[in-house]
């Protein structure tokens, strides 16, 4: 899997000039992920490929820390390692930052026309109730704060002092970007090919409990 995403990321013709800086982490994967990555890095060398392995697992948060504090772009976009994303994506957040300079671009798996899988009814419930509360707390007015794909500013990002090594990592860096002074975020509407706990997904209640932590823990605490 990883390899055919990396390859998509690769394959991506960025628009309006702009050029792929991809940077990967590894939370400390257990299976033959390091090699399948190392394989792809020295088969594609005219690419701008930087890979990180973390000494022990530590949840997305953390990998997270770790890629925002090694990216040197302008910009900086989040990818997952699973397929449920595309990246052809790229180019819709960055309408925005051409059009109007955005600060920051969610995308959303629930506004626009794009392919959306049809998945679980309460996770759809849960994550509206998570996405109401962030903007409760955080005046913004977002459709889906837990979605993958968000680009933002790399500057601004590297200056949020970001604590969340898991998936509190959403809701965390969404009350932190609500507090910069005159902001600009947007939203643009992209496609989702969600995953069944089947084929994969790591998602759990538990995740959902900490996000509504994080909510209100960050619309007080820096």
């Amino acid at each position: 899997m990883v390899t055919k995403l990396l390859k998509r990321v690769v394959d991506v013709s960025l628009t309006d000039g702009f050029e792929k800086e991809i940077i990967i982490v590894d939370d400390a994967s257990t299976d033959n992920t390091k090699d399948k990555i190392l394989q792809f890095i020295d088969s594609h060398k005219d690419t701008t490929i930087h890979y990180y392995c973390l000494e022990k697992n530590q949840g997305k948060g953390a990998a997270l820390h770790k890629a925002i504090a090694q990216a040197t772009g302008n910009y900086a976009i989040i990818q997952d390692a699973d397929l449920e994303y595309d990246p052809e994506d790229f180019n819709k957040l960055l309408i925005p930052v051409i059009k109007d300079n955005a600060d920051v671009v969610y995308g959303s798996r629930f506004v626009g026309g794009a392919p959306h899988r049809v998945m679980y009814f309460g996770h759809s419930l849960i994550n509206k109730f998570i996405t109401f509360l962030s903007n409760l707390f955080t005046g913004l007015n977002l459709t889906d704060i837990e979605v993958c794909y968000k680009l933002f500013r790399t500057d601004l990002l590297q200056s949020l002092k970001l604590r969340e090594k898991r998936f509190g990592f959403e809701p965390e860096v969404t009350a932190k970007i609500a507090k910069v002074k005159n902001i600009k975020v947007y939203e643009v509407g992209i496609a989702y090919y969600g995953r069944t706990y089947q084929e994969g997904k790591k998602i759990g209640w538990t995740d959902g409990v900490r996000a509504l932590y994080a909510i209100v823990k960050y619309k007080f605490l820096n």
